[in-house]
């Protein structure tokens, strides 16, 4: 059995701007406008185009041990979202 991947859609498909403590994030696609935490465009730099698996995401963070289920939890929204495809 394989590992669950994520990928986000390509950068100039979405449109990001910060607005003090939240960011706006425009999904060209679908024309919805998310708010998220600051740390999600990092998030969906990583995964612009690509599939990538939970480990790969880490190490692309270097998160600290006990971090994945917070990682999985934030995927999750993000697919619920829209933002980011499972595969």
């Amino acid at each position: 059995m394989s590992a669950t991947r994520y990928r986000a859609p390509p950068a100039d498909a979405l449109v990001i701007a910060p607005l003090d403590e939240i960011v706006a994030v425009f999904h060209r696609a679908s024309g919805i406008t998310h708010l998220v935490g600051p740390e999600i465009p990092d998030l969906l730099d990583v995964l612009a185009a690509q599939w990538l698996t939970a480990d790969a995401i880490e190490a692309a963070f270097e998160q600290v041990e006990g971090d994945r289920s917070a990682l999985i939890a934030t995927l999750d929204e993000l697919v619920a979202a829209g933002l980011v495809e499972r595969g």
